[in-house]
């Protein structure tokens, strides 16, 4: 089953230029994800409105720190069952220093899969323990920051 759900996610650097990526259980399959935060887009909802929302939900970071800058992103993915095969934007957001987490409004389902958070150096994100998700982030990263 493949399933068509918009979505948008945000790619946060902090002042070091380490990656903020959320941590993930599937509760159907057990596998373990990073992924950035990000999420459905809502009816009547922008891409743009949708990443600064999830941000804040998922993070409890301020969505405006999500700039108007971002990269199509080929997913293909399976969560809670589903196939996902899709092209998401992927936002930037940067932060000066590191800004604390706290995850202030997760959905039930999300709060079952939630794992918790870190902030990854560029390089650290070949060396997960778990599966990273898009695979190809650190492409994505360099496709986001150039230039910028």
């Amino acid at each position: 089953m493949t399933e068509d759900r918009p979505a948008a996610r945000v790619v946060c650097l902090d002042g070091d230029g380490r990656v903020l990526l959320m941590r993930w259980k599937d509760t159907v399959s057990g596998q373990v994800v990073w992924e950035p935060p990000g999420g459905g887009i809502d009816p009547g909802e922008t891409p743009l409105e949708a990443a600064r929302r999830e941000l804040t939900e998922e993070t409890g970071l301020p969505g405006d720190a999500v700039i108007d800058r971002w990269v199509p992103v080929e997913r293909d993915f399976t969560w809670l069952g589903a196939h996902y095969v899709k092209v998401e934007p992927f936002y930037l957001a940067r932060f000066a220093g590191r800004p604390e987490v706290t995850p202030s409004a997760l959905t039930e389902e999300e709060s079952g899969a939630y794992q918790g958070f870190g902030w990854f150096s560029p390089a650290e994100l070949a060396t997960l323990p778990d599966l990273l998700e898009p695979p190809h982030l650190p492409d994505v990263l360099e496709r986001l920051t150039a230039g910028a």
